[in-house]
């Protein structure tokens, strides 16, 4: 099994993880477990990356009750259900073959398992065949605690190609988003968590984000190094909105070592649907570091 394409290895190679690289990817595998099984069967929502039909690449949140994604064997997943009407991947999520990533985080445990596969839509809902199933460690997630899902919501709140004052300031003070990327091997979807501020605005059309160390593959940023298409997902916790951002990312490699990684928003979409989950203010990770705005005031 080739467990990363020439996008990854050669971040790899530049960072010089190349050998723990190789000695973590055997974590690997196609197949679901027990407990990664029992694990799904927990969760109340699942992140989702694709391209839409235009080639862009989104990442969308499915939501239900525990139970609504399932494992039906050691190399599959069932969802029950879709995406609200106007989410950007609701043409994708209904065409048979579209390559998808996917990641399951529970806020309650600070878990999450990341599956990566090919999709079949289902009179009920999808189906994923696992080519990729894989966990990751608790570092930089938040903890949270489930509230009552959102009574009402007005659908898609707005659509644009920049982003607006009141969402330069979400994004601003967001401390959890997700990041769908591609490449020839399939897409992905990951999480990216720090303290408010680790996000920064830099005009309504361009962010930027550190890399903090994480688990040596670099799947994000090698999928960036070989096709630069990204779709973000700003999950805002305590309303159930969403902010969903289309475009194309570069990662910057300091001299010191550091990494950052550019985003240029091409379409963003935001949210707001009946029935979204809503959790807690935060229990902040303690791996985050003190975001750029803030080194050197804020104790590590």
């Amino acid at each position: 099994m080739d467990r990363y394409h020439q996008g990854s290895l050669a971040v790899q190679e530049r960072v010089g993880v190349r050998e723990l690289a190789e000695h973590v990817g055997r974590s690997i595998g196609t197949g679901i477990k027990d407990v990664a099984a029992d694990f799904l069967a927990r969760q109340p929502h699942l992140v989702v990356g694709a391209a839409d039909a235009a080639g862009r690449l989104w990442a969308s949140l499915l939501t239900g009750p525990p139970g609504f994604v399932r494992a039906t064997g050691t190399d599959r997943i069932a969802v029950t259900g879709g995406l609200p009407a106007g989410d950007p991947l609701a043409g994708a999520l209904a065409t048979a073959g579209t390559r998808v990533g996917t990641i399951a985080l529970d806020p309650r445990t600070r878990r999450r398992m990341r599956l990566n596969g090919i999709l079949e839509p289902t009179p009920g809902g999808l189906v994923v065949a696992a080519e990729q199933v894989f966990a990751n460690c608790p570092k930089y997630l938040q903890k949270r605690q489930p509230l009552e899902p959102a009574a009402e919501g007005p659908g898609v709140v707005r659509r644009g190609d920049a982003l607006t004052a009141g969402q330069q300031r979400a994004v601003g003070a967001a401390d959890t988003f997700f990041v769908a990327t591609t490449a020839e091997d399939g897409a992905d979807a990951s999480h990216r968590g720090g303290l408010p501020g680790f996000v920064e605005v830099l005009s309504p059309t361009e962010l930027s984000w550190p890399d903090y160390p994480g688990n040596a593959m670099f799947l994000t940023l090698g999928n960036l190094a070989a096709d630069p298409r990204a779709g973000l997902l700003f999950p805002h916790w305590e309303t159930g909105a969403v902010l969903q951002l289309s475009g194309r990312a570069r990662t910057e490699f300091a001299a010191d070592g550091s990494r950052s990684v550019r985003f240029r928003i091409e379409s963003a979409v935001e949210a707001l649907h009946p029935g979204r989950l809503r959790w807690s203010a935060p229990e902040y990770s303690p791996a985050n570091p003190a975001p750029p705005s803030h080194r050197g005031s804020t104790t590590r």
